[in-house]
């Protein structure tokens, strides 16, 4: 009888360990067959942002199957190799949403024989247009070791390559990356792969451009001064400069309409034609000032008057529900200034506003916007329309008068904490820098033209809006502004432009020349105010997305690190222990005659 239970209990065990193993094999084939992660971070950061799910999961963004081809992979070492595995990460994450619309292969560059491998490098390479190679250098086995590596992707759409990505920078010949120099510039990648990638999953499969016009004619900003910012949208979308010289039909083929600092008056026909643009549906972006400073004469003599810039377009705004002031906001939360030659070399610069963003898609999340002699923006009228800041001032914050006098000295009659209103703690202080108002609009012309006009077929006159248009108003004109340099063309006569190595949209010229390292959030800003403008969210999520990077609690450290301390030696031997003790009474109890 006891062999009898002997054997079954035998039995048993086999059996156990057998469906152990049966279950484990089974769940291993399943895993490789679905993919699932649990985000458990309180701010989501290793999650898909809602734009990327929905551009995904929107069949209309994949008439044909997507092609990946990764050469990245191999004998790799190990934090490469991690790298390598984040991509992968990432790219099963879309195949959750995209399904088979999208497909990828990692490729090892360095199988082949000689001839076949250079083949490759040269058309991955593509003369400098394609992927960058990135030469490593490592320890391995005691010994410096080399080799190169090919941080990039190409795209294949519709049975063509139209793209290629790169994930990590390529290398000049002859200056090799350190692989321990390189964990930073590793990580910052993996943190930007889903933006990486979704921008350019966008640009391979868009059909088609929507067309944006930036205005000339009233002494905007030029070609020469905005290649930056055109710079940033220009995968996505059709630039083109634009004149309306009288002609109804200018704006016929723009989606986007963007006044950059005009300096002129616009005459009643060409504000007819901007109107009608907007009754049809179009997106028009006014960045505008409201005054005209010198800024050379304020450096000279240390104050200097300001006189208004009428262009005639802030009446127009003002029926689509958008006021601009003929004044500045002075903000304690501003850019300091250099001033040579005084007694205090750098002074709180009231009028150089950090504009705090809203919670708007547009600007949440962003650094602060510089905004440089800005006006103040009011909502006004009994619009029917969604009426929203964007970018607005601190909470210690307030306005001049009408066409103010600004003095450099000013900030110093405030002390080091200055108080710019009473109770500066209270958010009604705030002031709206940037507006938008979103909706149908009655035309700005409505009983202001006769109706012999109004009636002519050739006229197109629209009295309201046909579609839901947007409007969006900036108090500053020159925030996309960039320095640039110039060069003769060929031909002798005419100039070549481009915008200088140091990024105007990132941080102040000035101030970076005198050690003062202030990151500005003005070319993300732009991107996402065009993609919101012309409908396109599927980016604005990721760059504004908001990691948490907590801090140390270095007190917190001081005072418990002992107890810490005490609980990792001890904690594992009294588990050990514990285990150990339990074991030898199960056995005791299992095993021992009765």
């Amino acid at each position: 009888m006891a062999e009898k239970k002997k054997f079954s209990k035998g039995i048993f065990n086999w059996s156990f360990f057998a469906i152990a193993i049966v279950a484990v094999i089974l769940l291993n084939i399943i895993s490789s067959f679905l993919y699932k992660r649990i985000d458990m971070t309180e701010d989501k950061r290793y999650s898909l942002s809602a734009g990327t799910i929905d551009f995904l999961e929107n069949p209309d963004n994949f008439q044909n199957r997507l092609s990946l081809k990764i050469y990245f992979d191999g004998k790799l070492p190990a934090e490469l190799k991690h790298f390598r595995n984040a991509i992968e990460d990432k790219l099963k994450e879309f195949k959750q949403y995209a399904g088979d619309r999208i497909e990828y292969q990692f490729i090892d560059p360095n199988v082949g024989s000689e001839n076949e491998q250079q083949a490759l490098f040269e058309s991955l390479y593509g003369k400098g247009k394609g992927i960058l190679p990135m030469d490593i250098v490592y320890m391995k086995d005691g010994s410096q070791s080399q080799m190169m590596v090919w941080p990039g992707a190409v795209i294949d759409y519709g049975g063509s390559t139209v793209n290629t990505i790169q994930f990590l920078p390529g290398t000049t010949p002859g200056k090799p990356y350190d692989l321990n120099g390189i964990t930073e510039m590793i990580e910052n990648s993996i943190n930007n792969m889903e933006y990486m990638l979704i921008s350019s999953l966008r640009r391979a499969t868009q059909k088609s451009k929507p067309r944006v016009g930036f205005l000339q004619g009233h002494g905007e900003l030029t070609f020469a001064q905005t290649q930056r910012a055109r710079s940033l949208i220009a995968p996505y979308y059709a630039i083109a400069d634009v004149a309306i010289n009288d002609s109804l039909a200018a704006l016929e083929n723009i989606d986007g309409l963007i006044i950059a600092r005009p300096t002129q008056k616009f005459s009643d026909r060409e504000l007819y034609i901007i109107d009608q643009f907007v009754m049809r549906g179009g997106r028009l972006m006014c960045f505008l000032d409201a005054l005209n400073l010198d800024e050379d004469s304020l450096n000279k003599n240390g104050m200097t008057h300001t006189t208004r810039n009428e262009t005639g377009l802030e009446r127009m705004l003002f029926d689509y529900g958008l006021k601009l002031n003929d004044n500045y906001v002075v903000d304690a939360r501003c850019a300091p200034k250099p001033v040579p030659f005084a007694k205090q070399s750098m002074i709180p610069w009231f009028f150089h506003v950090l504009a705090s963003p809203t919670k708007h898609p547009i600007s949440r999340n962003l650094e602060p916007v510089s905004l440089k002699y800005a006006s103040e923006i009011q909502f006004v009228g009994n619009s029917t329309n969604t009426l929203t800041p964007v970018l607005t001032s601190s909470a210690n914050s307030n306005v001049t008068g009408l066409a103010p006098m600004v003095n450099l000295g000013m900030p110093l009659n405030y002390g080091k904490n200055p108080e710019l209103i009473g109770n500066p703690t209270a958010e009604v202080n705030k002031r709206c820098l940037a507006g938008l108002a979103e909706g149908k609009f009655k035309s700005y012309f409505k009983n202001r033209i006769v109706e012999e006009f109004a009636n002519n077929p050739v006229a197109k006159y629209k009295d309201q809006s046909t579609k839901e248009g947007k409007v969006l108003l900036i108090g500053n004109g020159r925030f996309i502004a960039n320095s640039y340099d110039s060069m003769q063309a060929k031909n002798g006569i005419d100039f070549m432009y481009r915008p200088t190595e140091f990024n105007d949209l990132r941080m102040d010229a000035e101030l970076a020349q005198v050690g003062v390292p202030l990151y500005f959030g003005n070319q993300e800003f732009f991107q996402n105010l065009a993609d919101y403008m012309l409908g396109d969210h599927s980016v604005i999520d990721i760059r504004s997305r908001q990691i948490d990077i907590h801090a140390i609690d270095k007190e917190k450290i001081k005072s418990d690190a002992t107890f810490y301390k005490i609980i990792n030696l001890l904690l594992p031997v009294v588990l050990v222990l514990l285990f150990a003790l339990v074991m030898s009474y199960i056995r005791k109890r299992k095993y021992v005659q009765k």
